[in-house]
């Protein structure tokens, strides 16, 4: 009798804790064989060893495709909600950390992707204390404006003769600007409370509108030009200051969305940093840490099927088909996560058999190449001033169509934390943006002289043309798409926000949350928790 309550009871625990049954189980057995004991009994507990481990060989696998901040942020989430024993793998075609990039030049690296984080980016300020990283400040040298002619704006070593310029030049109209980025960004920084409650949100429309109202949705269906001109901004504060900064960083003018132009405009505030050794590394690290399995290959198409699992129920998963060097590969998932651009040009995914179909993705991603050139600028091209006068760091343009580049600056290496100074007499590593390769006479144009050049192509982020409509986050019941929050916004910070929202997501949709997903007045809510 005892024995079988003993069993009863044991199996009453199998759902809480698998493993600890199936160790007690081992240790019975071991010592019913050592003791000697009735063979019923031994035989019975063998069974029971047998079904339960069986049954639980069927553990929930999750497949992401992208090893880029999205994919790696979200697998690291994903291993925290789901546990050590889901398998995750993770599908890269390239290298870790996809955009995240560096180039060498003599034996340093240097960024040649995505290059800077705000200093209120507190999902990539986690990463970097958590997973044993360190920061480096990004060159804070000075700035100017050139029109294809002249420097309409230069900055001074002296803050006071700054704040004077611009006073001069454009009245109050920075100081508005600046105040206008600030309340966006304030309220952006409700998702790090939203997610640290671990709510989610079905789409990025519905994430936004939980951040900001109809105010954030307004921003992201509008242009920046149309938002600007109704707050009363004047063209040539416009023209001058804040289209540069447009080109500079998503090279495109002012026609991109309200919202993305405040991200962009975040850009412009002091104390914005860079991962030492380079960006990417916090990808390789959370890859890492999230115990995945890397997969290094292209995944060619997802299909949804119905399989039997060993307890007999029938149930749906992905077969993802993937190519690994010359051989064709496939496996089956419970839960697939997409964190790659779906374009055809970046990652050709053939959706198969599913009803109603995967909606097409026809986005257009904006071509740009990132040169760098180890040489002596010719100041003479932008400024009449002398040579060992010329002390600018950056210098940024304004919408010309004469103009072949959107913007040059001095870089320091991933292993380096200074401000390089353009002195005139020695050759320096300088960072080119231009939507096209340059040509040597484009460089000898720019450079006196160059010793070295290098390059990287990219298709960097989204061609923005509001009002905009996001690729949906849940493309079928358990397939999800990271990478329609760059239409919002492309940064890394935007992705690491979409890895763990997607991560929150599967989790509560496969676990039946319904009441963690897309919850009104969450700011309000949260408040009186306090």
């Amino acid at each position: 009798m005892m024995f079988i309550c003993f069993t009863i009871k044991l199996l009453c625990t199998i759902k809480t804790n698998v493993p600890r049954v199936l160790n007690i189980l081992t240790a019975c057995i071991f010592l019913l064989t050592a003791g000697g004991c009735c063979p019923i009994h031994f035989d019975f507990l063998k069974k029971i060893f047998y079904i339960i481990r069986f049954a639980t060989m069927n553990t929930e696998k999750i497949a992401v495709i992208g090893a880029g901040i999205g994919g790696t942020s979200a697998a690291y989430y994903l291993r925290q909600k789901f546990g050590k024993d889901v398998k995750i793998d993770v599908f890269e075609k390239g290298e870790v950390g996809g955009r995240l990039a560096t180039l060498t030049m003599q034996g340093q690296e240097y960024e040649s992707g995505g290059s800077i984080i705000h200093p209120l980016n507190l999902h990539m300020k986690r990463f970097v204390k958590d997973l044993g990283l360190s920061a480096v400040q990004s060159p804070s040298g000075l700035v100017g404006v050139y029109n294809g002619e002249t420097l309409v704006y230069e900055e001074s070593s002296w803050f006071i003769i700054n704040m004077i310029k611009l006073i001069w030049y454009y009245g109050f109209q920075s100081l508005r600007m600046h105040m206008w980025v600030e309340d966006i960004l304030d309220k952006f920084m409700r998702i790090y409370r939203y997610q640290s409650h671990d709510y989610a949100f079905s789409s990025v429309e519905k994430l936004l509108h939980s951040l900001g109202g109809d105010d954030f949705l307004g921003l992201f269906n509008r242009s920046l030009l149309e938002t600007l001109q109704k707050a009363g901004f004047s063209e040539k504060f416009l023209d001058e200051i804040i289209t540069p900064v447009m080109r500079v960083n998503y090279g495109q003018t002012m026609n991109i969305n309200g919202f993305v132009g405040a991200v962009s405009m975040s850009c412009t505030d002091p104390g914005l940093w860079a991962v030492k050794g380079g960006n990417k590394l916090v990808c390789s690290r959370l890859l890492q840490a999230s115990k995945s399995n890397l997969i290094s290959g292209s995944v060619m198409s997802i299909e949804e099927k119905t399989r039997t699992k060993q307890t007999g129920n029938p149930t749906k998963v992905y077969e993802v088909v993937y190519q690994t060097g010359p051989e064709i590969h496939s496996d089956f998932y419970d839960i697939v996560l997409v964190a790659t651009p779906l374009n055809q040009k970046m990652s050709n995914i053939t959706f198969l058999n599913f009803d109603p179909p995967i909606e097409e993705f026809h986005q257009y991603y904006e071509p740009l190449v990132t040169t760098l050139i180890k040489g002596q600028l010719n100041s003479t091209v932008f400024s009449s001033r002398a040579l060992d006068e010329f002390d600018l760091g950056t210098i940024l343009t304004t919408d010309n169509p004469d103009l072949f580049i959107n913007s040059i600056g001095l870089v320091s290496s991933v292993e380096e934390n200074n401000n390089p100074q353009p002195k005139v007499e020695r050759a320096h590593v300088w960072k080119v943006f231009s939507a096209g390769p340059l040509t040597k006479e484009q460089i000898l144009k720019l450079f006196v002289s160059y010793d070295y050049a290098v390059k990287q192509s990219w298709l960097a982020y989204p061609h923005y043309t509001p009002p905009e409509k996001c690729p949906s986050t849940i493309l079928h019941d358990q397939l999800y798409y990271l990478n329609g929050i760059e239409f919002a916004a492309s940064a890394m910070e935007m992705s690491a926000v979409a890895g763990y929202n997607a991560a929150l997501l599967a989790y509560h949709r496969w676990n039946g949350h319904t009441h963690m997903i897309d919850q009104e007045d969450l700011y309000e809510k949260l408040k009186t928790e306090l």
